[in-house]
């Protein structure tokens, strides 16, 4: 068995601190999953032996992409989502890794016991690799180093209401008690970074229409973030061991408190979401609940403040916030945004998404990996083996056409409920074979998944 190799050699190969592909040959140790040597030559001949030999040509031969944030609802929700649906539309769209979120699984990942049960759950059913962030909510100081010792990635707690009852938010007072648990230790804080406060709240939506758009961006202004964020920083001042992490950041006007607060040399990191860089609010159409989340999408020149804000370094990283629902909870028949389930189910698109939106505006392929893969693996804590191309590394990695272009369809989702905003989008790129530790996770080039069993792990 540990003679066995696959060999993946292709003319756009792209090795770590490189924008662009190069010419290279990879060979992965099956039996240790992990990528043994690499050679920047492209070859056509095989070595022989017990070789798996793929030669990619010129489509891209990329690292799998590590999705950071990811709501998988198993168990409990399990209607919503599970780790079988979940982890099929991940590799499917090339992702290797997800970090599954605490919330909307019932019981949510804030005890031991609570993560033994998911961990349960699990197994045997997952096609990527799977970890787990816990999570910080009033109450639970006293569970967060055995969960740290177990293994979660970290922890997301909320400074608004949830939406699920399971997973309250904190206040300010909560956090100086769970922040100081957990300035000792090797994690991450994550925030769900909106907040009321006495000059801006969640604004009522009396006498507006709720099947428009514009009546649910007014409800949730930006100031909600700047809020937010301006008083992580202020508790950063005091525990300024804990890295802290801003999710899905939509509002650019909370970029400068960013900045700021980098400036000043806290340990703060940020990451946006494919739906805020890839949609714009001027053009969603009214009684079209599957575009509501949490925070909003907003305008066009807001979109361009994020893009600016990635490429210069501000914002690290971009997962997918895949957070999906049954078809009931997004209100399809009224066309109520205002009361529907706020998610955007994008599980397996976000590599298309963004090379579609890149090449509008000169990204490059690296660049795009560098942030939903070698970032992404970094904030997960995962670095020394997910996100990159290089010997040591385990052996995840994807072929993939930048030039095939597809509509998008149902016939595509992998997800669990088949409904998404990006429904009717032309994209560009396709994932051809995902490779997880040198072993085929998904073949698009033999019907999908015929033949495959799901090889993932619980990381």
């Amino acid at each position: 068995m540990s003679n066995q190799s696959l060999v993946v050699t292709g003319q756009n190969v792209l090795l770590p601190g490189s924008d662009q592909p190069q010419p290279a040959t990879i060979t992965v140790d099956i039996g240790t999953g992990k990528i043994s040597d690499i050679q920047t030559v492209y070859t056509q001949q095989s070595p022989g032996g017990e070789t798996t030999f793929i030669d990619a040509g010129d489509k891209f031969v990329l690292p799998g992409l590590v999705d950071a944030h990811v709501h998988l609802n198993e168990p409990g929700r399990t209607d919503w989502e599970g780790f079988w649906t979940g982890t099929r539309a991940a590799v499917a769209g090339g992702i290797t890794t997800v970090v599954d979120m605490p919330l909307n699984s019932i019981p949510p990942t804030t005890t031991l016991q609570n993560l033994e049960i998911k961990r349960q759950s699990a197994q045997g059913q997952c096609w990527a690799d799977v970890g787990f962030w816990g999570g910080v909510i009033p109450g639970n100081q006293a569970d967060l180093k055995s969960l740290v010792a177990a293994g979660v990635k970290g922890f997301k707690c909320f400074l608004i209401e949830s939406g699920v009852e399971e997973f309250p938010c904190v206040s300010e007072h909560d956090l100086h008690t769970h922040m100081q648990e957990l300035q000792d230790q090797s994690t991450v804080l994550l925030f769900h970074a909106e907040m009321e406060s006495d000059s801006s709240s969640v604004q009522s939506h009396e006498g507006r229409d709720p099947t428009e758009y514009q009546t649910f961006l007014f409800s949730r202004p930006q100031e909600l973030e700047v809020n937010a964020i301006s008083m992580i920083t202020l508790l950063q001042e005091k525990y300024r061991s804990l890295r802290c992490h801003i999710v899905h950041l939509s509002a650019s006007s909370a970029l400068p408190v960013i900045r700021a607060a980098r400036s000043r040399g806290l340990n703060l990191t940020v990451e946006t979401c494919f739906h805020y860089l890839c949609l714009s609010a001027d053009d969603i159409p009214n009684g079209r609940p599957e575009f509501k989340c949490c925070p909003p999408i907003r305008s066009e020149s807001n979109r361009d403040a994020l893009w600016e804000a990635l490429i210069d370094g501000t914002i690290d990283c971009v997962v997918s916030d895949h957070s999906p629902c049954v078809s009931e909870l997004k209100k399809f028949e009224e066309g109520d945004i205002m009361s529907a389930w706020g998610g955007i189910n994008s599980l397996g698109f976000g590599l298309s998404l963004l090379w579609t939106e890149s090449k509008k505006r000169g990204v490059s392929i690296g660049q795009i990996i560098r942030w939903t893969s070698e970032q992404t693996a970094k904030h997960a804590g995962l670095s020394s083996s997910k996100g990159h191309l290089s010997v040591g590394y385990d052996g995840d990695l994807i072929i993939w056409d930048p030039a095939a272009e597809f509509k998008v369809s149902k016939e595509q989702f992998h997800f669990k409920n088949k409904f998404s905003a990006y429904e009717g989008m032309l994209l560009n790129g396709v994932v051809q074979q995902t490779f997880l530790r040198g072993r085929v996770a998904y073949d698009r080039t033999q019907n999908g998944f015929g033949g495959l069993t799901p090889i993932g792990k619980l990381l």
